[in-house]
């Protein structure tokens, strides 16, 4: 089954719901992105007793997890997205995996005096239910907190009024030690017996130390043929203290210059946001939402034989921070694809109700990569006419 809700749901996702015949949630949302299509709505009673006998579900949103916990789902997979989307709880979930890092929970009224002093820096702050890097602040020195806590109070309106409450939940937060290394975005599946599943691994490349966006994600033979084998043992590990079963999962992970492998978070029931993990047809010609309801798993040596060498990246066209989004009156789209010799797909998005414009999926070589690095040191203004 699926959850289908806001922001966006892409063309392939909603044809592998009429596909496989797969029925979706009766909610609102779902039925703006299903109007005209072949595809069969269920009503809250119906989609619990689906899960209760083993039906799978995948979304293609935070958004959408709220009407789990509203219909009275099955209380095996609500425990299983609470792990995820709490990140505090995720934290003392996985403790014994990584007995030496720290972190705290901590409320906002209860911010001015906690005491952390005992945390490493740098260290980051952030809801701990979040999205799309928003409300994350990183702390480089304990002088600095008073301001950043200023900041989060200041934040916390405008974030709450933008997302659901279960999707960006500025009532609680998390403070973390700062985690080193490179990042990586993992989508992976759980099946019935907890095995992982992984169906794509995505570089997440950042423009400069302080950059926290979400800008630029790339997969290649060289990452998969690389991270494959670790980060499936790793994920094989997860599921020993989070009990996972039949559960798609987005996690994030950074590993450091030794090949520890330390996570960052577990996004639940679905794959890369905003259908970004469509990168995986467009790198590797296998559907991952097909892959994870049919339980079929990736051939890799072929995958990986035939692609030789082929970088496939994600970048999103963001808003610059700061910018007032009513102002911008148009997006030059052409300009924002004249980055790319080779573009897959290009999706426009409502940069009056979110802050991106745009996505755009791109195939190039190792020598193109380093060329878009460059690139994207500056930010997108150049793409925006303001009113």
């Amino acid at each position: 089954m699926f959850l289908l809700d806001a922001p966006y749901v892409s063309d392939l996702m909603l044809k592998t719901v009429e596909r496989l015949k797969q029925p979706v949630l009766d909610i609102p949302g779902a039925r703006k992105f299903t109007e005209g299509r072949d595809i069969e709505l269920v009503d809250n009673i119906e989609f619990a007793a689906r899960l209760a006998v083993g039906q799978r579900v995948l979304s293609n949103s935070e958004n959408a997890l709220a009407h789990i916990f509203d219909c009275g789902c099955y209380d095996e997979l609500v425990k299983q997205i609470d792990i995820c989307k709490d990140k505090a709880l995720f934290r003392e979930t996985v403790t014994d995996l990584h007995p030496e890092y720290a972190f705290k929970r901590v409320r906002p009224e209860d911010m001015d005096t906690i005491d952390i002093s005992d945390m490493p820096v740098p260290f980051v702050v952030k809801p701990a239910r979040g999205f799309f890097s928003l409300g994350v602040h990183v702390v480089n020195d304990h002088a600095q907190w008073p301001e950043v806590v200023q900041t989060i109070r200041d934040e916390r309106e405008k974030m709450n009024a933008e997302y659901p409450e279960a999707v960006v939940n500025a009532g609680e937060f998390l403070i973390e030690e700062g985690i080193e290394g490179d990042e990586y975005a993992i989508d992976v599946y759980y099946d019935e017996n907890g095995e992982p599943v992984i169906t794509n691994i995505l570089f997440h490349h950042f423009v400069s130390d302080d950059d926290i966006s979400d800008r630029l994600y790339y997969t290649s033979t060289r990452i998969i043929r690389n991270w494959l084998e670790p980060f499936t043992e790793y994920t094989a590990q997860l599921v020993k203290v989070c009990g996972f079963r039949n559960f798609p999962m987005h996690l994030e992970v950074r590993v450091d210059e030794q090949g520890h492998i330390q996570p960052i978070e577990a996004n639940p029931l679905r794959f890369a946001g905003w259908c970004v993990a469509d990168i995986t047809i467009h790198a590797w010609g296998f559907n991952p939402y097909e892959y994870f309801f049919e339980n079929k798993r990736p051939d890799w040596s072929t995958l990986l034989a035939e692609h030789k060498g082929e970088v496939t990246v994600m970048v999103i066209g963001d808003v610059p921070p700061g910018m007032d989004k009513s102002s911008i009156a148009s997006v030059d789209y052409d300009g924002f694809q004249s980055m790319f010799s080779n573009v897959l797909e290009l999706r426009k998005i409502d940069y009056s109700e979110y802050p991106v414009f745009g996505f755009a999926f791109a195939r190039m070589d190792q020598d193109s990569l380093q060329e878009l690095k460059q690139t994207l040191t500056t930010d997108f203004a150049r793409f925006l006419t303001t009113k």
